[in-house]
Protein backbone atom coordinates (compact mmCIF):
# COMPACT_ATOMS: atom_id res chain seq x y z
CA UNK A 1 0.00 0.00 0.00
CA UNK A 2 2.66 2.48 0.97
CA UNK A 3 5.95 0.96 -0.36
CA UNK A 4 5.38 0.74 -3.83
CA UNK A 5 4.25 4.33 -4.69
CA UNK A 6 7.03 5.29 -2.19
CA UNK A 7 9.65 3.74 -4.38
CA UNK A 8 8.30 4.92 -7.69
CA UNK A 9 8.41 8.07 -5.94
CA UNK A 10 12.05 7.82 -5.15
CA UNK A 11 13.00 6.65 -8.69
CA UNK A 12 11.04 9.53 -10.22
CA UNK A 13 12.53 11.93 -7.55
CA UNK A 14 16.20 11.13 -6.61
CA UNK A 15 18.47 11.27 -9.60
CA UNK A 16 21.50 10.24 -7.60
CA UNK A 17 20.12 6.69 -6.81
CA UNK A 18 20.29 5.71 -10.79
CA UNK A 19 16.74 4.09 -10.54
CA UNK A 20 18.57 1.48 -7.78
CA UNK A 21 15.51 1.50 -5.66
CA UNK A 22 13.33 -1.85 -4.61
CA UNK A 23 11.73 -2.88 -2.10
CA UNK A 24 11.91 -5.29 1.03
CA UNK A 25 11.81 -8.28 -0.91
CA UNK A 26 15.44 -7.76 -2.60
CA UNK A 27 16.74 -6.32 0.45
CA UNK A 28 15.29 -9.71 2.08
CA UNK A 29 16.93 -11.87 -0.93
CA UNK A 30 20.36 -9.77 -0.46
CA UNK A 31 20.17 -10.36 3.24
CA UNK A 32 19.77 -14.49 3.14
CA UNK A 33 22.65 -14.26 0.43
CA UNK A 34 24.74 -11.79 3.03
CA UNK A 35 24.99 -10.11 0.11
CA UNK A 36 25.20 -6.26 -0.67
CA UNK A 37 24.03 -4.37 -3.29
CA UNK A 38 26.41 -4.52 -6.57
CA UNK A 39 26.22 -1.23 -7.55
CA UNK A 40 26.04 1.91 -4.81
CA UNK A 41 24.32 4.06 -4.05
CA UNK A 42 21.04 2.04 -3.74
CA UNK A 43 18.04 2.07 -1.48
CA UNK A 44 15.70 -0.31 -0.44
CA UNK A 45 12.09 0.89 1.11
CA UNK A 46 10.46 -1.57 3.51
CA UNK A 47 7.77 -1.34 6.48
CA UNK A 48 8.75 -0.57 9.96
CA UNK A 49 5.49 -1.24 11.48
CA UNK A 50 2.63 0.97 12.61
CA UNK A 51 1.76 2.32 16.01
CA UNK A 52 -2.12 2.85 17.20
CA UNK A 53 -3.17 6.24 18.55
CA UNK A 54 -7.02 7.64 19.27
CA UNK A 55 -9.69 5.06 19.24
CA UNK A 56 -13.17 6.05 18.98
CA UNK A 57 -16.24 3.74 19.20
CA UNK A 58 -19.41 5.52 17.19
CA UNK A 59 -22.65 4.59 15.40
CA UNK A 60 -21.55 1.20 15.54
CA UNK A 61 -17.74 1.62 14.07
CA UNK A 62 -14.25 1.43 15.36
CA UNK A 63 -12.24 4.12 14.21
CA UNK A 64 -8.62 4.50 15.36
CA UNK A 65 -5.55 6.72 13.83
CA UNK A 66 -2.55 4.81 13.05
CA UNK A 67 0.43 5.57 12.51
CA UNK A 68 2.36 3.49 9.84
CA UNK A 69 6.38 3.80 9.12
CA UNK A 70 8.53 3.19 6.16
CA UNK A 71 12.23 3.30 6.19
CA UNK A 72 14.62 3.59 3.53
CA UNK A 73 17.71 1.58 3.76
CA UNK A 74 20.35 3.16 1.83
CA UNK A 75 23.97 1.34 0.87
CA UNK A 76 26.68 3.96 -0.21
CA UNK A 77 29.92 2.16 -1.24
CA UNK A 78 33.52 3.73 -0.66
CA UNK A 79 36.84 2.76 -1.42
CA UNK A 80 38.37 5.79 -0.04
CA UNK A 81 40.77 5.39 3.16
CA UNK A 82 38.85 8.51 4.37
CA UNK A 83 35.65 7.14 3.75
CA UNK A 84 34.60 11.05 2.76
CA UNK A 85 33.54 10.24 -0.64
CA UNK A 86 30.55 7.62 0.92
CA UNK A 87 29.70 10.53 3.97
CA UNK A 88 29.52 13.66 0.90
CA UNK A 89 27.30 11.30 -0.96
CA UNK A 90 25.14 10.60 1.77
CA UNK A 91 24.56 14.03 3.03
CA UNK A 92 23.25 14.65 -1.02
CA UNK A 93 21.33 11.77 -1.18
CA UNK A 94 19.60 11.78 2.57
CA UNK A 95 18.69 15.63 1.18
CA UNK A 96 17.01 14.22 -1.74
CA UNK A 97 15.17 11.25 0.09
CA UNK A 98 13.89 13.87 2.77
CA UNK A 99 12.75 16.21 -0.26
CA UNK A 100 10.77 13.39 -2.41
CA UNK A 101 9.35 11.82 0.81
CA UNK A 102 8.82 14.48 3.45
CA UNK A 103 4.96 16.23 2.90
CA UNK A 104 3.89 13.66 -0.19
CA UNK A 105 1.71 10.87 0.03
CA UNK A 106 0.12 8.04 -2.15
CA UNK A 107 -3.43 9.20 -3.64
CA UNK A 108 -5.21 6.88 -0.80
CA UNK A 109 -4.10 7.78 2.51
CA UNK A 110 -5.09 10.41 4.64
CA UNK A 111 -2.08 11.81 5.87
CA UNK A 112 1.08 13.09 4.40
CA UNK A 113 4.96 11.96 5.52
CA UNK A 114 7.04 13.60 8.04
CA UNK A 115 10.49 12.68 8.90
CA UNK A 116 11.58 10.77 12.02
CA UNK A 117 14.62 10.53 11.98
CA UNK A 118 17.86 9.31 9.88
CA UNK A 119 20.82 7.34 11.39
CA UNK A 120 24.00 4.63 10.57
CA UNK A 121 22.76 1.06 10.42
CA UNK A 122 26.14 -0.71 9.92
CA UNK A 123 29.45 -0.37 8.13
CA UNK A 124 30.21 -3.43 5.50
CA UNK A 125 33.07 -4.32 3.10
CA UNK A 126 33.42 -0.64 3.02
CA UNK A 127 29.78 -0.09 2.36
CA UNK A 128 28.27 2.27 5.08
CA UNK A 129 24.34 1.78 5.27
CA UNK A 130 22.07 4.26 6.99
CA UNK A 131 18.23 4.64 7.67
CA UNK A 132 15.95 7.01 7.00
CA UNK A 133 12.14 6.94 8.35
CA UNK A 134 9.32 8.48 7.78
CA UNK A 135 5.62 7.60 9.34
CA UNK A 136 2.52 8.95 7.87
CA UNK A 137 -1.20 9.14 9.85
CA UNK A 138 -3.64 6.78 8.52
CA UNK A 139 -7.31 5.95 10.21
CA UNK A 140 -7.97 2.14 10.60
CA UNK A 141 -12.13 1.90 10.42
CA UNK A 142 -13.95 -1.54 10.99
CA UNK A 143 -17.30 -1.95 10.45
CA UNK A 144 -19.13 -4.94 12.00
Amino acid sequence: MLLDPTVARLKAEVAGLGGRIDGALQLSDLTRKNALPQQTPAAFVVSLGLRGGEADVASGAFTQIITRIIGVVLFIRDNTPDGRHAIDAFEALENDIVSAIAGWAPADQIGVFRLISSRALAESAGTKIHQIEFSITDQLRIFP
